[in-house]
């Protein structure tokens, strides 16, 4: 009987015991997504040396670390056009240079990655004088169908992708 008693009094004092002992997991870091401003002018002159610049910022300090390429294309010849590596500068500044020799609509997107995170605002840059009757119009949904992908990593619906990439388009179209 005393065996008993001494289980029924020793077994749950132990299970309390390894009880309190438990300590909860800290929560995983995610890193933000990083917040990046186009600085690049959206008209631009034919045949000068034109800056495409970009500040970037993650949690509202400057990022000295990311990595920025900017993906330069004149409307409707996208499989045509060229990434350039961005330098910092200073301060969350990156930049590179370009030339525009003809007349047209181009466009830039922002390719950023930092801490892991990647975002990629997207500008179009008007060059000299083009005849805008005769810019191909470009197709949203097959340009960023990859980027919504990077963005959202399968997360959400296409339309909720669309819609962040517009809000995204606005925001870093000053």
């Amino acid at each position: 009987m005393k065996k008993w008693l001494f289980a029924l009094i020793a077994v749950p004092t132990l299970l309390v015991g390894c009880g309190e002992k438990k300590e909860a997991l800290p929560e995983p870091v995610v890193p933000q997504i990083p917040e990046v401003e186009i600085l690049t002018p959206k008209e631009v002159v034919l045949n000068e040396t034109i800056e495409l610049a970009a500040h970037v910022e993650q949690g509202g300090e400057n990022v000295d670390d990311a990595v920025v390429e900017f993906e330069v294309w004149e409307s409707g010849k996208r499989d045509e056009g060229q990434m350039i590596d961005g330098k910092l500068e200073k301060d969350g500044v990156y930049k590179a240079t370009t030339t525009f020799d003809h007349d047209g609509v181009y466009y830039m997107y922002a390719h950023t990655t930092a801490n892991g995170v990647h975002n990629m605002p997207k500008q179009q840059i008007i060059a000299g004088s083009p005849d805008m009757t005769q810019v191909l119009p470009e197709d949203e949904k097959s340009n960023n169908s990859m980027d919504n992908n990077m963005m959202n990593h399968g997360n959400g619906t296409s339309n909720d992708a669309d819609h962040d990439d517009e809000e995204r388009d606005e925001k870093n179209h000053h």
